[in-house]
């Protein structure tokens, strides 16, 4: 047997498969965080560095963050930079919340387990994720219908069977389950809508985004003696569309 053939046989037989394993990640758009134990390291991380370092303290919200599997909520060509602590694209016109605002206003809420989260702007479906984690059931409003199909199509996937997404306009709120203890609004309107702390229970809390060319997060409170508002930290959020009239 001719050694040095077969090495140098063996040797072109590597760098082939290697060429060929090179060429699959390119097409596929595979990275290397494809598997499932990049993504949970990926997910730690951004729990330890990106939330834990920057103030979040619930250690609810830690773990929910810790358990929803953000890649599964951004376009997959965007997968490799699910646990940025960045908002990432969509598509049509739409955002995905960076990881810590998400967690920030989460924590806001202050939710437990016996509480129904109303959501206002369902988007990629990731924050309705979160929420689930911590509440007995999340009813979601998005008002771009493919959107509204994506989101339960990841929900699906991701095994979330506390959630509910409707199409429809988030101003108008979901009087027929109404009051709310918790609801979240994840699109900036330009004021807090009065269908919507109609909708709030007393004793109940309300996180949103408001603003125009600036915006910041409005916590809102109901008591019986009536409504006091929170602001915040400065955000960017997409705008709130289709307001009544």
């Amino acid at each position: 047997m001719d050694l040095a053939g077969c090495c140098a046989g063996h040797d072109m037989l590597r760098g082939a498969l290697t060429m060929f394993s090179a060429l699959t990640a390119l097409f596929t758009g595979s990275n290397c965080a494809t598997t499932a134990q990049d993504f949970d390291a990926a997910r730690r991380r951004m729990v330890e560095t990106q939330l834990q370092a920057e103030g979040i303290r619930s250690t609810a919200v830690l773990q929910a963050m810790g358990r929803v599997p953000r890649h599964l909520f951004v376009p997959p060509e965007l997968r490799d930079r699910a646990y940025e602590n960045s908002p990432l694209s969509i598509g049509l016109g739409q955002t995905i919340s960076q990881p810590y605002i998400v967690a920030y206003m989460t924590e806001a809420l202050q939710l437990t387990r016996d509480h129904v989260v109303l959501e206002i702007g369902t988007g990629s479906g990731y924050q309705a994720a979160v929420l689930a984690e911590l509440a007995r059931e999340v009813l979601t409003i998005e008002i771009v219908p493919p959107l509204a199909d994506r989101a339960r199509a990841a929900l699906s996937e991701a095994g979330y069977s506390n959630i509910t997404v409707r199409t429809g306009n988030g101003y108008l709120g979901w009087p027929e389950r109404a009051p709310f203890q918790r609801i979240i609004v994840t699109a900036a309107p330009d004021a807090i809508p009065q269908a919507l702390v109609d909708q709030l229970a007393v004793g109940g809390i309300m996180v949103a985004p408001v603003g125009t060319t600036s915006q910041e997060i409005v916590i809102v409170t109901k008591t019986p003696e009536g409504v006091a508002e929170k602001r915040t930290i400065a955000v960017r959020f997409v705008p709130m569309v289709q307001k009544p009239k």
